[in-house]
């Protein structure tokens, strides 16, 4: 006997083996598709996170309650994230390996099922080994998110085959007493599948479905006439639907209100069916959707990272031909159903044994194990049995090699987003575009974008980030024309009004620019997606209108709207991402001569977070205002000791050196500036003028030139350029300078003095050189 259940356990081995095999190559794949969002920006998965946040908020870290929130509460499934990231932070392979070994859980279970179901040891092989090998898995073990998929199954199926053994015992009077640890299983399990993922929910009709038809084998008629609640040998069955019930309506009611007592909104793009206006449109759509899932089941040779916006074109006439598959699919299963009843017909129940016997023509009871011993008895013969081993074979040979290939696609989002243009081109193009602009391939990436909005031109987030790309370019009026049109698609996205608030004041235009930013800052954003970004992004618009009063001058609204934003600051909104906006409100009160409040200011920045750099530099800048120098001094060494990397530093250091007369010490600062970042055009200037006070002619001219360059439109660049020039005998040069700054500030006295000096050191050499 153990040597037996030592054999039937081989099915399970080799199954389990090869869906480890067949996916060892995603553990190199990168994070993909919605992995940002789930886990790289998910702040439940960090430990500073209270771990109970994960029960009150949906997949994406979203509130339940919020109206942006999708209600895809899986607590399960982000509790395994958040392990995998204290193991590992956000090292991909270590979650690509939960996803590969959970599959080969699943598979082991799925094959134990078959096991049981089946009772032949050719037929298990055959279900294990299409389970592992199936490419429509792919999506869900390859891609990071579909854990919950996963993990959902492997407690649907857990489940599944409690209640198949409490079905068992329950009939059993030997064993009756212990079903109820099977039970309790199922509800364990129930609740576990629930938890990973929603769908999950289904197990308990098709535990119900089994306990009926199955094992019952309750003809349609008695169900009708509601013999199943009155008949004495339907006892244990009305249990066990009692038992189903109870745990759904209790699930559910759950789920209901940690929802919030809210269902979830969906934007057209997620079910284009459901947004359609036309009742025939949605009729055709639905039943045809499950005959293209039943096809890709049977003949997976396309498949997509995602199937929203479209990618499955609507059915709106009844003269569309793929209604010819629905009606042939509806036909096939309704083939099936008639020949499984006209089988379940056939049969009598034993009331005091709980078998199902079968009357043969003598009127002889015999038993009925299950429905496959029609298909086995098909093939009987050698020659069919041959050639049921090659198209098995064959069928696992192609499955296989569609899985591996497949699971390179998942490897980089690029070569993922580039296979998904066929199924779902708005979709995949805009992504695509996405990945070419973090890769610097900028004209790819514009190419992609407007590809993406050619498919699809409602798509403000496309819209939006081709306007980034442009504004990056300097290309100012494509971009403002982008978050137009993305804030005409979605009047609530919030960042595409922060961007065009500071695209409008780039351009001067000032009140409208405030107009944008107090817009933003007053948007209903209920009903999106992130509402932790959009909230964060509407305190971002009120520090640029209190940047915007500031430069104004206009210091009492500066600091009213400052005032305001941490007023309105959100729970979930990390304190140290306002540092910028008390640093505004330091400077308001530095030029207002409260320098006592600045500081105060500061050091409550610090308190929240003693590592913010920032806050070093400008708590020395206000102790240097206050003459405090050898304490500024110490703040400075603070800051340079937290990050040895940052030129910033070194720069605000120099000057500081500078204004106290250290200018040796100054010019090492300014050098190693310059060596760690690519100078801007401030460093480059105080730097060449810290070279030239030292003496450092040929270095300040080098670093001047440098200047100009960056910033052509400054009269001072071209008239310090001139200076230097001047005093290293480059007389012509320094003419011309001298006569650029005068160009573009025709009434600086300091350049026309110097110019006038310049022209008599000329003639003078020019006399000089006459005979």
């Amino acid at each position: 006997m153990l040597r037996q259940r030592q054999r039937m356990d081989y099915p399970v081995l080799a199954a389990c083996l090869v869906s480890l095999c067949l996916y060892l190559n995603t553990l190199d794949a990168d994070f993909a598709y919605d992995d940002s969002r789930a886990i790289q920006k998910n702040q439940d998965l960090l430990p500073e996170t209270p771990l109970v946040n994960i029960f009150f908020d949906d997949f994406w870290g979203t509130p339940l309650t919020h109206s942006g929130s999708h209600k895809s509460y899986r607590p399960l499934c982000v509790l395994s994230f958040r392990f995998n990231y204290a193991l590992g932070k956000l090292n991909p392979w270590g979650y690509h390996l939960g996803n590969v070994l959970l599959h080969a859980m699943v598979t082991a279970v799925f094959t134990c099922l078959a096991q049981k179901v089946l009772k032949r040891k050719f037929a298990t092989y055959v279900a294990g080994l299409l389970f592992a090998a199936h490419p429509i898995h792919t999506e869900a073990v390859a891609g990071i998110v579909g854990r919950a998929d996963i993990g959902a199954c492997l407690f649907f199926l857990l489940t599944f085959l409690s209640y198949m053994k409490y079905v068992e015992y329950r009939t059993s009077a030997h064993m009756a007493s212990h079903r109820w640890l099977y039970v309790v299983s199922v509800c364990v399990f129930t609740v576990a599948s629930l938890l990973t993922k929603e769908q999950a929910i289904a197990v308990l009709g098709v535990c119900a479905t089994y306990d009926v038809f199955v094992f019952h084998r309750v003809k349609l008629q008695e169900i009708l006439q509601l013999h199943i609640f009155t008949m004495s040998h339907f006892r244990g069955l009305c249990e066990g639907l009692v038992l189903l019930a109870t745990c759904g309506i209790s699930l559910v009611a759950t789920r209901i209100y940690f929802m919030g007592n809210k269902p979830p909104e969906f934007a057209p793009s997620d079910n284009p069916a459901s947004d359609s206006d036309c009742l025939m449109t949605r009729f055709l759509t639905y039943h045809f959707l499950p005959t293209l899932n039943i096809w890709l089941l049977l003949c997976p040779s396309i498949l997509s990272f995602d199937w929203s916006m479209e990618s499955v074109p609507l059915v709106e006439r009844l003269s569309d031909y793929r209604n010819v598959y629905t009606v042939i699919m509806y036909i096939s299963i309704a083939y099936f159903a008639q020949v499984i009843l006209k089988q379940l017909n056939q049969t009598v129940r034993n009331p005091y044994l709980g078998l199902k016997t079968q009357m043969n023509g003598n009127g002889v009871h015999h038993n009925v194990n299950n429905g496959a011993e029609i298909l086995y008895s098909m093939c009987s013969s050698p020659g069919k049995r041959r050639l049921v081993l090659m198209a098995v074979a064959v069928i696992l040979m192609l499955f296989s090699a569609k899985t591996v290939s497949r699971n390179f696609a998942w490897h980089t989002e690029e070569k993922l987003y580039t296979s998904g243009i066929k199924v779902n081109p708005a979709k995949a193009w805009g992504n695509l575009a996405n990945v070419w602009n973090e890769q610097g391939r900028t004209s790819d990436a514009e190419e992609a974008y407007r590809n993406a909005l050619r498919y699809r031109g409602n798509m403000a987030d496309v819209h939006y980030n081709l306007g980034i790309l442009l504004q990056e370019q300097k290309r100012f009026h494509e971009a403002l024309e982008s978050y137009q049109r993305a804030i005409h698609y979605r009047p609530k996205l919030s960042m595409a009004h922060l961007n065009l608030g500071i695209l409008t004041a780039q351009f001067g235009q000032n009140e409208n620019a405030a107009k944008i930013y107090r817009h933003c800052a007053d948007l209903d954003t209920s009903g999106l997606k992130d509402p932790r970004l959009h909230e964060a992004t509407k305190i971002s618009c009120l520090y640029n209108l209190g940047r915007l009063y500031t430069e104004e001058e206009r210091y009492q609204e500066a600091l009213s709207v400052y005032e305001e934003a941490l007023k309105r600051r959100p729970s979930h909104y990390a304190p140290q991402s306002l540092y910028n906006m008390m640093a505004g409100i330091s400077e308001v009160y530095s030029k207002m001569g409260d320098l006592v409040t600045a500081e105060r200011w500061y050091r409550k920045a610090l308190k929240s977070k003693p590592d913010h750099v920032p806050a070093h530099l400008t708590i020395a800048k206000l102790l240097q205002k206050k003459k405090q120098y050898e304490e500024a001094e110490k703040w400075f060494k603070k800051a340079s000791a937290i990050d040895s990397k940052d030129a910033s530093i070194d720069h605000h250091y120099a000057q500081f050196l500078t204004e106290t007369g250290r200018h040796i010490e100054a010019e090492v600062r300014y050098r190693l500036a310059l060596s760690k970042t690519t100078p801007d055009f401030e460093l480059l200037f105080n730097a060449a003028n810290a070279f030239r006070q030292n003496s450092r002619d040929l270095d300040a001219e080098g670093l001047y030139r440098k200047a100009v360059i960056l910033k052509p439109e400054l009269p001072s660049a071209h008239m310090n350029l001139g200076a230097i020039l001047h005093i290293n005998g480059k007389l012509a040069e320094a003419e011309r300078s001298y006569l650029s700054a005068l160009k573009l500030k025709p009434d600086d006295s300091m350049t026309m003095a110097n110019l006038q000096k310049l022209r008599n050191l000329m003639a003078n050499t020019e006399r000089k050189g006459t005979p």
